[in-house]
């Protein structure tokens, strides 16, 4: 009898044990996920009786293809997809995701309408997705080095040599740079997705050739630039122009630098990043999940959204002030599209001519 209790207390032990060590791996944006906010979520998860530790994995998230290839190897649970990466290339990023049941989530009602059920984040009958915040790429200058009579105008003024090394912009969503050169030239930002779409390859193909007019703007501007940032920019001191997601400017102010958003006349285009549930995640690791997606739509999250991440919240019960400066901002104009295979091919493409087209000693 004794042995049968030994054994019976040894193997509820190692249940306990084998219980506890579940990890719930998120995959977010650097400053999405704060240490404070993984201890707020642990307390939540273990006052559940949820024996499920939430973490942040290693690296953070930089772009749709190290994402898709983080999701796919099975290596994240919870992710922070930009909504428009779900169905980029035929949407293979639709499988390595579960359907969401706003059912399970208490402040999912506080969404802002116009954010709930848009057809990108959309498969079939299945929801993929629930808002967390968004934003804008655009161009922020240093003001502590410049006054505001010697801020650009217009994406042609980027050109002028005075710009020369003292501009970032990102190499880990080269898109947004391609829009860019669309914008500078008149056109919608997405014209090569869209002419796609229309079944327009060739035009498509030809406003993206070699020695086309967005192909020499991209190339004189990509000779300008200093840094090619994957998931944030470094603000180098030589630095005068960063592009930017927001949120590391609000990391630079808290440091006491004074950064302005430079209002080009084209405008800048739009991006809304999500939280989304792995495909195999079940049980209380999927509980889990929905706790920890309830916490980021919470108040006191979306307050930090707009006032440390500089962005913009997704409910209704928070002040938004670059959404009212800006009713328009998710328009499907400026909304980053799911960009369709080969137009996200032929922005690739560019983007890797313009590189190339930089002189050796940048």
């Amino acid at each position: 009898m004794l042995k049968l209790m030994a054994a019976l207390w040894l193997t509820l032990g190692m249940v306990q044990c084998a219980t506890a060590e579940q990890i719930l791996r998120i995959l977010a944006w650097e400053g999405y996920v704060s240490a404070t906010d993984l201890v707020a979520i642990n307390r939540t998860l273990a006052d559940q009786g949820l024996a499920v530790k939430a973490e942040v994995i290693d690296p953070y998230a930089e772009g749709p293809e190290q994402m898709f290839m983080l999701l796919r190897a099975g290596r994240a649970d919870l992710s922070f997809l930009t909504l428009n990466y779900l169905k980029m290339q035929q949407g293979r990023m639709t499988g390595l995701l579960q359907a969401i049941d706003p059912t399970r989530l208490s402040r999912y009602k506080q969404l802002l309408p116009q954010l709930a059920n848009l057809d990108m984040g959309m498969d079939g009958e299945r929801l993929l997705y629930v808002p967390f915040g968004g934003g804008t790429y655009g161009i922020w200058a240093n003001m502590q080095k410049l006054n505001k009579d010697e801020l650009p105008r217009h994406l042609s003024d980027l050109l002028q040599p005075r710009w020369r090394g003292k501009l970032s912009l990102t190499s880990g969503q080269v898109q947004p740079n391609v829009a860019m050169a669309f914008l500078a030239l008149g056109e919608p930002p997405f014209v090569l997705h869209d002419l796609m779409r229309a079944g327009k390859r060739k035009d498509a193909k030809l406003l993206a050739a070699a020695g086309s007019p967005a192909q020499d703007f991209l190339d004189r501007l990509y000779a300008q630039v200093d840094e090619f940032w994957l998931s944030a920019p470094q603000f180098r001191d030589e630095q005068l122009l960063v592009a930017s997601y927001g949120p590391e400017i609000a990391a630079r102010r808290a440091l006491g630098e004074h950064w302005q958003h430079v209002e080009l006349a084209e405008g800048d285009t739009a991006w809304l990043d999500t939280m989304n549930i792995a495909k195999g995640v079940s049980g209380e690791k999927l509980q889990s999940a929905y706790v920890v997606i309830d916490y980021f739509l919470s108040e006191e999250v979306q307050r930090r959204v707009v006032q440390k991440l500089n962005m913009v919240a997704v409910v209704s019960n928070v002040d938004n002030p670059i959404l009212a400066a800006n009713p328009e901002l998710f328009s499907a104009e400026r909304f980053w599209p799911p960009y369709d295979r080969t137009a996200d091919n032929l922005m690739l493409k560019m983007s890797t001519q313009a590189m190339r087209a930089r002189s050796p000693a940048q």
